[in-house]
């Protein structure tokens, strides 16, 4: 079992301190970026080798989330988010909010199936992919009703309840919560701004009121953290005393944080998710317009009937 007691830094928060290289004694979503990086880079080796063309823009996207995970979980920001509540919900927010939409415009499972062979090892690979797609646990996984939910308990059950400070005691805790928050906020993420089949399809309608509804969550959540007089958390009730850090306004800062790091990316969130509607409703139209072109414009014929008709039968009743 691996105990909390991580060692604090020797000094004070300082820029230069939070980026300096510090590898976490549990590096699970370090390697996890570097390892999802890696990969798509053999996709994207994959496709250009057969041809097949693929967006910088998604490819620059994705291998910055990657390296914000890498970042904000690797450098010595992950052992000062041990001690400080505001170094500890700026990764929260970076990992819940920032990553997820990062990796998710990058369109990973797209370029999966263009990349992976369709013999050997990789029809399996297929398989894999399509089963899940079409599984039940697929369909529950990225439904509303657990998504949203999920990202509440994220901030509300953990921070004001025990579980918290229960967790945090131990290393294995600490990072089992981060996970959560990359895992919460890619599942509410993915049916929001992902490209492609997936199990279970909101219309877009629904996906914007999703959205609107996960806005204000992080926002009231600050509110009570700038608002509150007393550390909520034991976990960071005492940082080290030679640090010079009060841990109530270290909680404001952290309270603004949460009300402020969000606005600006749910807004970013939203307005990519405008432009993929946008280009869904043109391609939708492209679609029906080739359709009506190829059987004739039989729909818009028997409309015009029908107005014809409608207009033949009035002027026969008024007798004009």
């Amino acid at each position: 079992m691996i105990i909390a007691a991580v060692a604090p830094p020797e000094g004070p928060p300082t820029l230069a301190a939070l980026l300096s290289w510090d590898l976490p004694p549990l590096p699970i979503l370090p390697i996890a970026g570097v390892v999802m990086a890696g990969l798509y880079c053999w996709g994207l080796y994959r496709v250009r080798g057969r041809g097949i063309a693929w967006s910088r823009w998604r490819s620059a996207s994705f291998l910055l989330g990657c390296a914000a995970l890498v970042l904000v979980t690797g450098l010595q920001i992950e052992r000062y988010g041990y001690s400080l509540f505001s170094v500890f919900m700026f990764q929260h927010l970076t990992l819940s909010m920032t990553i997820p939409p990062l990796l998710v415009v990058g369109s990973p499972g797209r370029l999966l199936l263009r990349a992976t062979a369709h013999h050997g090892a990789g029809r399996w690979v297929l398989i894999a992919a399509l089963t899940g797609l079409r599984s039940r646990a697929g369909r529950i996984a990225l439904h509303p009703g657990l998504t949203i939910p999920l990202f509440l308990f994220s901030y509300y059950g953990l921070y004001l309840s025990s579980i918290f400070d229960v967790l945090a005691i131990k290393v294995i805790g600490h990072v089992s919560m981060e996970i959560f928050f990359f895992a919460s906020g890619l599942l509410f993420i993915i049916p929001v701004l992902a490209v492609g089949p997936l199990p279970v399809r909101q219309s877009n309608l629904g996906r914007l009121f999703d959205l609107f509804v996960e806005m204000p969550l992080h926002v009231f959540f600050g509110v009570i953290l700038m608002m509150s007089s007393t550390p909520m958390l034991a976990t960071f009730a005492f940082p080290p005393p030679e640090w010079g850090i009060d841990p109530v306004s270290d909680q404001k800062l952290a309270g603004a944080l949460a009300w402020s790091y969000g606005e600006p990316v749910a807004l970013l969130v939203v307005l990519i998710f405008c432009i993929q509607w946008n280009r869904d409703e043109k391609e939708e139209s492209a679609v029906a317009d080739r359709q009506a072109e190829e059987d004739g414009y039989s729909e818009l014929n028997a409309y015009n009937d029908f107005l014809k008709q409608i207009g033949t039968e009035t002027r026969s009743r008024t007798g004009r």
